[in-house]
């Protein structure tokens, strides 16, 4: 995928491209943005076209006179194959568990799809980035690219652990001009503020409603309009959220939510309450569910406030506005707390799994009026 068909933010893309054709791309760089504005694309992409060698010394030159990557050179196809970070994550924590127990202990999580290109993620199960990672990144980024012209280093989390953070500290001081880390943050605050002062922070804004539902349009005929206007709103502008966005799951989820936060403002019959969360078993995929429940019921509750607030066009949940009109009717600011306070507690309990469908049970008869 080439940068013109990199969707939204093109202000902030051309800028870091004339800084590559300028040869003044920095050292440090924060990439920050909501989840699914494409960070870990645009790093990526930015990472083929420092080392493309099928173009120009710059990287591949497009249309408009830009350094661009060919996407075909050995560079680029290595680099390419950590574009599913998921599926290469998996493929690391699978091989850590494979080995000794020791060794297992000493083993971090680490993604290298090229000898000059290192992905650093969160390491399960914290999911945090460790010290022993910002270790072998300090290590390694000293000796100079063996077959590229730059060596590329991703953390794509801000979650940094407190001695991981001083260590990254002491790198960023004084990078090597050959090389180039990269920070992707959803919120550049998470980072301490000695780690912003030597980065440059380029962001990547939310892209409006209208130019999400364009795009699907385009890309998910099968979605009626309503539809559209519901996934773009729900995306929080973020593209890859949009792109990824699972349909079905969502509603049956948000189905359930109303079922708990239902019962929860009209004490009566319980019976759709318990058929709905009796679903929700023990296990990874019951983890996930219930995970998708409660993303559900923060974003009704979301909903619920705004319209208590006055200000329904903040609602994305519109394809049911009558059904949250009639639930904030019933509620105040105090009952909604309450609520989203029982909600995290229902995601801590999970960590320590406690009965799913029980605490499910007991988190809408605690919040009945």
């Amino acid at each position: 995928m080439p940068f013109p068909e990199f969707y939204g933010n093109e202000s902030v893309v051309r800028q870091m491209r004339e800084m590559i054709a300028r040869g003044r791309f920095p050292n440090s760089v924060i990439l920050a943005g909501p989840e699914g504005a494409g960070k870990y694309t645009l790093a990526l992409m930015l990472a083929r076209t420092l080392n493309c060698t099928g173009g120009n010394s710059g990287g591949g030159t497009e249309s408009d006179g830009l350094p661009d990557y060919c996407g075909t050179c050995e560079n680029c196809r290595r680099i390419a194959s950590a574009e599913d970070l998921d599926a290469r994550c998996t493929e690391a924590v699978e091989a850590r568990e494979g080995l000794r127990e020791t060794d297992k202990r000493e083993t971090r999580i680490l993604v290298q799809p090229h000898a000059d290109v290192l992905i650093v993620p969160p390491d399960p199960p914290q999911m945090m980035i460790k010290v022993d990672q910002v270790r072998r990144v300090n290590e390694s980024i000293r000796y100079k690219p063996a077959q590229a012209r730059r060596r590329i280093f991703l953390f794509t989390d801000a979650a940094f652990m407190k001695e991981a953070a001083n260590a990254l500290l002491k790198v960023l001081e004084e990078p090597p001009d050959f090389a180039t880390i990269f920070l992707l943050a959803r919120n550049p605050g998470e980072l301490l503020v000695t780690i912003r002062s030597r980065c440059l922070t380029f962001s990547l804004a939310p892209l409006p409603v209208a130019e999400l539902e364009q795009y699907l349009a385009q890309h998910r005929p099968q979605w009626n309009l309503r539809q559209r206007q519901l996934v773009a709103r729900l995306s929080g502008g973020a593209i890859g959220r949009a792109k990824s966005f699972n349909l079905d799951e969502y509603v049956q989820a948000r189905k359930d939510a109303l079922a708990l936060l239902g019962t929860a403002i009209r004490a009566g019959d319980h019976s759709e309450l318990f058929r709905a969360t009796e679903t929700y078993r023990a296990g990874g995929e019951g983890k996930q569910k219930t995970d998708q429940l409660l993303g559900a019921v923060y974003g009704l509750l979301r909903d619920i406030m705004a319209l208590n607030s006055g200000a329904p066009e903040l609602v994305r949940n519109t394809d049911i506005l009558s059904e949250l009109r009639s639930l904030a009717e019933a509620v105040d600011f105090d009952w909604v707390q309450r609520a989203a306070r029982q909600a995290a507690q229902i995601q801590s309990g999970m960590r320590r799994n406690v009965l799913r469908p029980l605490s499910l049970d007991a988190f809408a008869l605690s919040l009945q009026r």
